[in-house]
């Protein structure tokens, strides 16, 4: 059957790129996300964690970014009661299971973009 990934074999005419593909692309792609997922990795993590984690990212983007993970359910957020409050960020089995494949994006990079 032929790849569903957009590959093009044998110079046969182009295959349509996979939706979900496309959508994965554009979730990690968007700037600062994927920094964010990596910054989480470890585990769980505070607000001001993640910024010491990812420099020059500002508190607005990140707390955007934030939301979108949470959202489309890469990230959990915990709220603990207390004086003060205490957020806490991390990955959950869908954002962990983004570790290969980001590891596998940072040896390209260190490949070939390192070189330019």
């Amino acid at each position: 059957s032929p790849p569903s990934d957009g590959a093009v074999p044998n110079g046969a005419a182009p295959v349509s790129v996979c939706p979900y593909f496309h959508e994965a692309v554009e979730l990690i792609g968007k700037r600062w996300t994927g920094a964010i997922v990596v910054a989480l990795l470890p585990g769980t993590r505070r607000f001001s964690e993640i910024v010491q984690a990812v420099p020059q990212i500002s508190d607005r983007l990140l707390s955007m970014r934030l939301r979108e993970l949470e959202a489309e359910g890469v990230v959990q957020r915990q709220v603990y009661e207390g004086t003060p409050v205490r957020v806490e960020y991390a990955l959950t089995d869908m954002g962990r299971d983004l570790e290969r494949s980001l590891s596998e994006l940072r040896l390209w990079a260190r490949q070939w973009l390192k070189a330019r």
